[in-house]
């Protein structure tokens, strides 16, 4: 599931996943031939032999040749097998043309699954199969993309239904779930080896079972709330499908390659890149996609990062801590892996055991306990298996934890200039006499604080001399201005009202002696996701303050009700003239 290079072996950050409009559009086109089927094989026997030798069929007489029927999956598998990224390019282009589309083919097609070239059906050959076969894959097909394209009860029903008919059949099972991410990558993640290894490993989410339609509709859904959330470690299927691609699996580990390894013809003269792709990131990049800070603010940030090692973003909420925590951690590393940017979430029931190391349940039938190693201390070993590259743990709310009692011993072994073997220290569970750990050198820490939360612990004044901090203030200055004009089309007037607005808003609550500077409100709640029109400004912002604002000022006077709803009126006062 490689993404592809250019000859440097760099992927270009252009419109990375444009592949998706392709093959969504692919999808459209390919159900018009859904009873068709012999002008569809046709167009496909017209590519190059060598692209369709593997869809020789055999038949129940005995005999063998091309294939008299096919499912629209098997199809787009023409161009998702292990072929070069030329091949696979020119398979997509030659089909597509054939099929009457006119879009070129994607330049990139990273994080798209592909299938082992020995298992590229999603059906069995013609002597073995059920005759209503590949009918059910057309029909699970034409239902995915009626609910990806209108999601509303009766269409989820007829998915879930088809699904069920489809998924337990020979060659389909999981793979199915390939096919629906390749039709409409916005709606179905892959259940593919590598993809349910990085659901397991970071979202702790159990897909360890072939799922029904019902039930994976539900995990669909599931993971797409969780992309709203900044901290999660990815916003899209498409992401988590990269990110997957990137966690090596070990050899012969997927159950159903050797299961369905007589479905094809071996074609093994060509393979994906066995390398992992470097996807460049800078400081540009950071500006590039939304930070209001200066690039010498962002410059000197890193500077100091990477002589102490361990970094605390703070500051009030709405500030882009999470989300510039993220982004700093690519800059410092040099490009966008998330196999090398680990995210953690501290909260008051994390422990040292759920941090570093403890007795875990082994989720065995017997029920025994298993020495686990936690998140930290994979990243450490990550790291220390990878010297050469940088690697970084990314913890939100790092005090809504204990971090003193979470790090243990690990936090004497953050300070910069204990970032050796001299200096290891034995854990408090050993796995054997004398182990003894270290934090190495190319493994850094970044840490976001929410100063304005009266729950959350002080921070240890062991961590703090430890950690470098940054504060971070709600910015509503020329880059706010240019970022919300250019990707939601708001006038730059509307936008210098509600700036002042907001500013005179956090100049009141900064002078309240039982507040303060902490408690203002930050940008984010201000700046709409990219490429959000807002067609009705003053009822958009109306909105923001009804559910986001004013229910914080509600909290914030809580006791004085009359001024949080005076500064909530002087928010919206005079907004529609």
């Amino acid at each position: 599931m490689a993404p592809e290079t250019d000859n440097t072996g760099n992927v270009s950050s252009d419109d990375y996943f444009s592949w998706r409009s392709f093959y969504s559009e692919f999808a459209d086109t390919l159900l018009t031939y859904r009873d068709d089927r012999p002008a569809l094989l046709a167009a496909i026997y017209e590519l190059p032999e060598e692209r369709v030798r593997y869809l020789t069929d055999r038949f129940a007489d005995g005999s063998s040749g091309r294939m008299r029927d096919i499912c629209p999956f098997t199809t787009m598998g023409a161009f998702n097998r292990r072929l070069t990224h030329d091949n696979r390019r020119n398979v997509a282009l030659q089909l597509a043309e054939r099929l009457g589309m006119e879009i070129g083919a994607p330049e990139s097609f990273a994080g798209i699954p592909i299938l082992d070239n020995r298992a590229s059906w999603f059906f069995p050959r013609e002597d073995e199969r059920d005759d209503d076969h590949i009918d059910a894959l057309w029909q699970v097909f034409a239902d995915a993309i009626a609910y990806a394209d209108k999601r509303n009860k009766r269409n989820r029903a007829a998915l879930i239904d088809s699904f069920d008919e489809a998924v337990g059949r020979k060659h389909v099972r999981r793979q199915l779930t390939i096919g629906l991410y390749w039709i409409r990558p916005w709606t179905f993640v892959p259940l593919d080896w590598y993809s349910r290894a990085f659901i397991s490993e970071w979202l702790d989410v159990d897909v360890s079972r072939v799922p029904d339609g019902k039930t994976y509709l539900d995990l669909c859904d599931k993971l797409l709330g969780m992309f709203n959330d900044e901290s999660f470690p990815v916003q899209s299927f498409s992401e988590l499908s990269l990110g997957a691609w990137e966690e090596e699996p070990e050899e012969g580990s997927d159950e159903e390659s050797e299961e369905e390894s007589d479905a094809t013809a071996d074609n093994t003269d060509e393979s994906p890149p066995s390398e992992e792709p470097v996807r460049p990131y800078s400081v540009d990049d950071i500006i590039a996609e939304g930070c209001f800070l200066d690039r010498g603010r962002l410059e000197a940030i890193l500077r100091r990062w990477r002589v102490k090692k361990n970094l605390i973003l703070q500051g009030p909420p709405g500030t882009g801590k999470t989300w510039l925590a993220k982004k700093l951690a690519f800059a410092l590393i040099g490009d966008r892996s998330l196999k090398r940017v680990r995210p953690v979430q501290f909260h008051p029931n994390l422990s040292y055991e759920d941090f570093v190391r403890g007795w875990r349940p082994s989720g065995d039938s017997d029920g025994r306990l298993k020495l686990l190693d936690g998140p930290f201390l994979r990243a450490v070993k990550d790291a220390a298996n990878d010297p050469a590259r940088d690697h970084v743990v990314v913890i939100e709310e790092i005090n809504r934890g204990n971090p003193a009692q979470i790090f243990g011993e690990m936090l004497t072994l953050l300070e910069a200039d204990k970032r050796n073997a001299d200096e290891a220290l034995e854990l408090s569970y050993p796995r054997r006499s004398g182990e003894r750990v270290h934090i190495p050198g190319n493994l850094y820490v970044v840490g976001t604080m929410n100063i304005a939360d009266r729950s959350l612990a002080l921070v240890d004044l062991a961590l703090r001399r430890r950690f470098a901090f940054v504060d971070l203030a709600p910015t509503f200055g020329d880059a706010w201005h240019r970022w919300v004009t250019e990707q939601n089309g708001l006038d730059a007037e509307f936008l210098d009202d509600i700036g002042q607005r907001l500013t005179a808003l956090n100049q009141k609550i900064s002078s309240d002696e039982l507040l303060g500077p902490q408690f203002r409100v930050g940008h984010s709640v201000v700046t709409p996701s990219a490429d959000t029109a807002i067609t009705g400004p003053a009822g958009w912002f109306t909105q923001v303050v009804e559910t986001e604002i004013g229910p914080l000022l509600e909290e914030y006077w809580f006791d004085t009700a009359d001024r949080a709803r005076s500064a909530k009126e002087d928010l919206l006062k005079g907004l529609d003239s």
